[in-house]
C-alpha cells in the first residue's frame, strides 16, 4: 500500500514546477492553500453523502478522491504520506481518548 502512496507522493512533487496548464495538480498549486483546502472540503463532503446513501462503490470513489487531494495538501506542506504514517504509529496502542487529552494540554 505504501508503494502506491510513495509513487504518488513523487508525481505530486514533481508538479511543483510544472506548468499550471499541463497539469491539475500544478493548477491546484498555483492557486495557493485555499483552492486545495477547498477541494478537500468538497471531496469529503461527497464521501460524507455517499456513505449516508450507502453506495460503497461511491465510497470508494469519493475517498479516492479525498486522499488525492489530501495528499496534494501534504506535499504542498512539505510532507509526505510516510509522516503521517509514522504519526499513526506514534499512536498505536494509544487510548484515542488519552490521544484527544494530549493533544489539548500541548496545544
Amino acid at each position: 500500500m505504501s508503494e502506491i502512496l510513495s509513487r504518488l507522493a513523487e508525481t505530486l512533487e514533481s508538479r511543483k514546477n510544472a506548468d499550471p496548464a499541463s497539469s491539475y495538480v500544478a493548477k491546484l498549486y498555483a492557486k495557493g492553500l485555499d483552492a486545495i483546502l477547498k477541494k478537500i472540503g468538497e471531496e469529503a463532503t461527497e464521501t460524507v453523502i455517499a456513505a449516508k446513501d450507502g453506495d460503497k462503490a461511491q465510497v470508494l470513489y469519493e475517498m479516492a478522491d479525498l486522499w488525492f487531494h489530501c495528499m496534494v495538501l501534504l506535499a504542498q506542506q512539505g510532507l509526505h504520506p510516510d509522516d503521517v504514517l509514522a504519526e499513526l504509529a506514534r499512536r498505536e496502542g494509544l487510548s484515542g481518548l488519552v490521544e484527544k487529552a494530549n493533544r489539548r494540554d500541548n496545544v
